[in-house]
């Protein structure tokens, strides 16, 4: 009977080494979020059905153990972004189609050298591990980000990583040949040698770069906007039994796009995050974008809230710059219309200390309204 083996290690030698043996058993491997306490670690061993754990003690027997089918490779837990993680199950085949495409798009050579530094409980981070065995591709891995040593691996031979915008900001992306970036949008302007990528957990990694699906990968526009996508690299199942794939083989991803002129696919955003104001679609990205390049503004992060007049106003929760001299809202408004229509700046401010965000630095949409702020503006509900 094949089982599920929690990694409970931070990312290096010792994380490959132990996957290798999971696999070799012919087991799945459940990899675990350093940054969780005990009891959380515990728990989300509990809700995935682990049926043993390896951690720098050595391996361990867990109670309430379900088996995996054979084949399978990896349960991977989802981000939480959009509400609970749930179990993503990717099988051997699935990984190997990953690493395939990505590495045939990315021109990866014998010459080529990966570096994980990104959580290793999320795709993301343990991709970059799983490509570079599957193709025998050299590998460092680190067991967190961390800026300097990043810059240390490019300079002993790292030549490929994965990052995430926030990460990218802290280095020189010239040390790399080339850099994937997910996770949530990309800086503008964007270093040439970075890739953008869209997917999500349940296709084991990104499979559209730069607007282009990878080979093997299938997209359809629903009537609705949503993005479908078909492709070997998909889930299983969830581990709890339950599938978003429908009769024909596509996975409802619950996020909207539309085709550019070029034939590029155009992520748009979750279909929860659309905001409906006076009849208008504002997308919180845009708007949050914008509201970045404002001197005054630290970071940002963009919401529908309920509006008796408008339906859903537009409101911004931001990271000043000085919190001694956070900007105001009548500022952050003008700002705004200088660069993108009325209809999208803000009608409320929240100032904040920080914004909730994943362990690879997403954004917590759903989270935003209930956090404290230290103040609030709000604007009139002017035409």
């Amino acid at each position: 009977m094949h089982q599920l083996v929690a990694l409970d290690l931070a990312g290096g030698p010792d994380f490959v080494r132990a996957l290798q043996q999971v696999w070799y058993d012919g087991d799945a491997a459940l990899p675990i979020d350093q940054r969780l306490s005990t009891a959380a670690r515990a728990e989300v061993m509990r809700s995935m059905a682990a049926g043993a754990v390896i951690d720098t003690s050595g391996r361990s027997t867990l109670n309430e153990s379900r088996p995996v089918e054979p084949g399978d490779a990896l349960v991977v837990a989802t981000s939480g972004s959009t509400g609970e993680p749930k179990g993503v199950v990717l099988t051997h085949n699935a990984v190997a189609a990953s690493a395939d495409a990505t590495s045939k798009r990315l021109g990866v050579t014998d010459d080529d050298h990966w570096l994980a530094c990104l959580p290793l409980s999320h795709v993301g981070g343990l991709s970059v591990i799983t490509r570079a065995l599957h193709r025998g591709t050299a590998l460092t891995v680190l067991p967190r980000f961390d800026a300097d040593a990043v810059t240390q691996a490019a300079a002993a031979g790292a030549t490929l990583t994965s990052l995430v915008a926030t990460a990218l900001a802290r280095i020189d992306p010239s040390i790399f040949r080339c850099i994937v970036l997910g996770g949530g949008p990309p800086p503008d302007p964007r270093p040439a040698n970075t890739v953008t990528t869209y997917g999500l957990t349940e296709t084991g990694s990104g499979v559209v770069y730069d607007g282009v699906a990878l080979d093997g990968v299938e997209i359809e526009i629903a009537s609705d906007g949503e993005i479908l996508l078909r492709c070997p690299m998909m889930l299983r199942t969830y581990r709890n039994g339950q599938s978003p794939i429908d009769s024909r083989g596509f996975l409802h991803t619950d996020d909207l796009g539309h085709w550019l002129p070029d034939g590029r696919l155009s992520v748009q955003g979750r279909r929860g995050d659309l905001i409906i104001t006076g009849g208008e679609n504002v997308w919180p990205e845009i708007v949050e974008a914008t509201l970045a390049l404002h001197p005054g503004v630290e970071e940002v992060g963009v919401v529908g809230v309920d509006d008796a007049q408008w339906g859903q106003a537009v409101a911004a929760w931001v990271v000043p710059s000085d919190p001694a001299n956070p900007p105001s809202l009548d500022d952050l408004r003008g700002f705004a219309r200088e660069h993108i229509a009325a209809f999208m700046a803000p009608r409320s401010l929240f100032i904040v200390s920080q914004l909730p965000r994943t362990n690879i630095g997403k954004l917590q949409r759903a989270r935003l309204r209930s956090l404290h702020p230290s103040a609030q503006r709000t604007q009139a509900h002017e035409s």
